[in-house]
């Protein structure tokens, strides 16, 4: 064929699109009947063409997102075994979580650091022993998870103080490369709106920028959790990128983009009908590779009540196995370009977060509002708007508000305590708590198991 199908139909133009939906009303208001507005103002249309695509250029990674299977460090042999077993299985990444100092001769043993993204994650901060382990692996794919203002926004406190928590992390960063990450997963997690996710999120890393200046922005990398709202979350990613490149031209700071390291969120996970956390993750997972992230850390079905266990864990890491080489997503970062409901929602997105980042700045930057509870306030009204809409069926939990199993019972299987736990620790500010959707409903279904 000398010309392509299409060729031989005559383009239809938006403004004729509309009439004959309007015709198709019978009177309807279009807007008020088929524009969709969410929580946070973006506007979704009945359908896109060509005139909403904003052909922006977005730094997506250049080859696909990296497996990552993560692992906490109890025992350093059986972390060192789990990590081997792994990579043989299919990963190609490793995140260590440790709340203590470890042997990482034991843990890093038979490990080839120059061919893997390693990542490590404390929930303390010592300076010596993160630049020793940091000289030991001697890599530029080793990440370490160190965010002093992330840990006081979860939990209410410094490391230490606030002028020691800067000074440790200055040491740290005057001699290791990817020493500095971002946690926009506690606000996911919490229940904040995409908007205030990524808001949130760039000017968290700007109070960073601020302090110890911009030669640090090529330490930072950032963490995300990605809900179930698939479209939204790929533009949320993709619309990140922009924002974090617009950030760092206003300190004249070029050729970077941002490192993501992305997760499941827990925040819609059920313990329930556990199953569905699977189909659950799983387009969570295929949205954080269309929308661009670097590495993704699948989480197990079981994972809120379950202790890691070998299962659970393989069955998660195969879903992004399944997904990179049978779905052939391996180098899936750039599909959702041209796609023009994804590139609106992704300039929306761009556009609203920037307006709210702005005034973050304005009323005195993330750390002065985080201290004065306003992120932890505007967090909370969010979170209550989407438990409302849970009750209320406008946001749907298979098997939890929907569809119940009456049958299913939950009490003797619980190896973890899966809901949010009450704290008698004084803290210098209200901490952003991570929450599940669900946690309400579970509690009144465990109650009734017995009676």
């Amino acid at each position: 064929m000398s010309k392509f199908l299409f060729d031989q139909f005559k383009p239809v133009s938006t403004t004729a699109w509309k009439q004959k939906i309007q015709v198709d009303l019978k009177g309807e208001d279009y807007n008020e009947t088929l524009l969709w507005k969410t929580n946070e103002g973006i506007v979704v249309k009945p359908f896109y063409t060509k005139e909403d695509s904003t052909n922006a250029k977005i730094n997506l990674p250049k080859k696909g997102c990296t497996i990552c299977q993560t692992i906490f460090i109890d025992d350093e042999k059986i972390a060192n075994s789990l990590a081997l077993d792994a990579l043989k299985r299919g990963a190609n990444a490793i995140q260590f979580k440790t709340s203590k100092k470890f042997d990482y001769r034991k843990v890093l043993k038979k490990i080839n650091l120059d061919s893997l993204t390693i990542y490590f994650q404390f929930s303390f901060l010592d300076d010596d022993f993160q630049i020793e382990l940091s000289n030991f692996c001697n890599s530029e794919n080793a990440y370490f998870q160190t965010d002093i203002i992330g840990n006081l926004a979860e939990n209410g406190n410094w490391f230490i103080n606030l002028k020691e928590d800067h000074r440790k992390l200055e040491n740290i960063i005057s001699t290791t490369d990817n020493c500095l990450s971002v946690s926009s997963d506690l606000y996911q997690n919490a229940g904040a709106t995409i908007t205030q996710q990524l808001a949130y999120t760039l000017a968290h890393a700007n109070e960073y920028l601020n302090y110890f200046g911009k030669d640090i922005a090529s330490k930072i990398h950032f963490n995300f959790s990605v809900g179930s709202n698939y479209f939204f979350e790929i533009s949320k990613l993709r619309a990140f990128r922009v924002l974090w490149e617009t950030l760092l031209q206003e300190y004249d700071v070029k050729n970077i983009t941002a490192q993501i390291f992305t997760q499941p969120s827990l925040r819609n996970k059920t313990l329930y009908d556990y199953n569905i956390n699977m189909l659950r993750t799983t387009s969570e997972c295929m949205g954080a590779i269309l929308g661009g992230s670097n590495t993704i850390s699948n989480v197990a079905y079981d994972s809120i009540y379950h202790k890691s266990n070998e299962f659970g864990e393989r069955i998660s890491r195969n879903q992004l196995l399944i997904l990179q080489q049978e779905s052939y997503l391996d180098e899936a970062q750039n599909f959702a370009d041209g796609s023009y409901y994804i590139e609106s929602l992704t300039q929306q997105l761009t556009e609203n977060a920037l307006t709210l980042f702005k005034q973050l700045e304005k009323a005195g930057g993330f750390l002065y509002l985080l201290k004065a509870g306003i992120i932890q306030k505007k967090i909370n009204e969010s979170a209550l708007k989407e438990e409302v809409n849970l009750n209320a069926k406008n946001i749907i939990l298979l098997g939890t508000n929907m569809l119940q199993n009456k049958e299913d019972r939950m009490k003797s299987d619980l190896e973890l305590y899966p809901f949010v736990k009450q704290r008698n620790i004084r803290t210098i500010i209200t901490p952003i708590i991570r929450k599940r959707l669900s946690e309400t409903i579970e509690k009144e279904r465990l109650a009734k198991e017995n009676v």
